[in-house]
C-alpha cells in the first residue's frame, strides 16, 4: 500500500531521472556546444569550440563523421583509450595555447599523444621542446667537463688507458701533429686526451683528481 511519503518519494526519484536525463541530453546534443569526454576512464567536460580549434581526431569527433567509430559509456561520453594526464594537457593547450607541461610529464609522452589526436600545432611544439631540453644538456655536458692532455710514449698508452679510474674517460688519441700545429711531436710518442664530468658540488681537489699511475705517465711526459 502506498501512503502518501513514498508517493512522493516515487515522484522525486522520477524528477531526478528525468533531470539528469535532460542534462544528458543537452550534454550530448549536437545543438549544444558542450561535449564529455572519457579518457582513459577520466571525463573531461569541454565545448566543441575548444574541441575545433585545430583540425584533428577530436574536432572529427565533434562532427560525428560516419567513418569515425566511436563508443560512449553509460554517460554518453565519448570513449577515448588514451592517458588522462597527458589529455590534461592537450586540452588545456587547446583552450589557450600555451603548452604548460606537469613535472611528472616528459615530452616524448606528450608527443605520442599528440601525435594521436593529430594536433600538427602541438607535434612541432613538443619536438621544439624535445630540441630545445637536448641541447641545454649537451651543452651543460660540456660546460661542466674538465679536459686533459696527457703526453706519453706508444708503449705507455695501454697502461694510461687502464689506469683512468674516478670518471675520468679517454677522449682522443693523437699520434701525429694536427694540421697548422707548430708541435712536432717525437717518433713514438702520442698525446691523450681525458675529461671528466666536473662536479661543483665538490671540492675543487676532487674534480681534479687523478689516479696516481696517470700522474706518474705525467711526470714521465711534458704538459700541454
Amino acid at each position: 500500500m502506498l501512503t502518501n511519503d513514498s508517493i512522493k518519494h516515487v515522484e522525486n526519484d522520477e524528477s531526478v531521472a528525468c533531470a539528469s536525463n535532460d542534462t544528458s541530453r543537452k550534454v550530448f546534443d549536437r545543438n549544444t556546444d558542450w561535449i564529455l569526454l572519457n579518457v582513459g576512464g577520466k571525463h573531461f567536460l569541454t565545448t566543441r569550440t575548444t574541441l575545433s580549434r585545430e583540425k584533428s581526431f577530436l574536432s572529427r569527433l565533434c562532427q560525428n563523421e560516419s567513418n569515425l567509430k566511436t563508443d560512449v559509456d553509460e554517460q554518453g561520453a565519448y570513449l577515448i583509450d588514451r592517458d588522462p594526464n597527458y589529455f590534461t594537457v592537450v586540452l588545456n593547450y587547446l583552450r589557450h595555447g600555451k603548452l604548460i607541461l606537469e613535472t611528472n610529464l616528459v615530452e616524448e609522452g606528450l608527443l605520442e599523444e599528440a601525435e594521436f589526436y593529430n594536433l600538427q600545432t602541438l607535434i612541432d611544439l613538443a619536438k621544439e621542446r624535445i630540441r630545445e631540453r637536448d641541447k641545454r644538456k649537451f651543452d651543460n655536458d660540456a660546460t661542466n667537463r674538465v679536459y686533459r692532455v696527457i703526453q706519453c710514449k706508444e708503449k705507455e698508452v695501454t697502461q694510461l688507458m687502464s689506469s683512468l679510474t674516478d670518471g675520468w674517460k679517454f677522449e682522443q688519441l693523437i699520434g701525429h701533429s694536427p694540421i697548422g700545429s707548430s708541435y712536432i711531436y717525437p717518433e713514438g710518442e702520442f698525446l691523450c686526451i681525458v675529461s671528466k664530468q666536473y662536479d661543483r658540488g665538490l671540492p675543487e681537489d676532487s674534480n681534479n683528481y687523478v689516479s696516481e699511475r696517470v700522474k706518474i705517465l705525467q711526470e714521465r711526459g711534458s704538459r700541454m
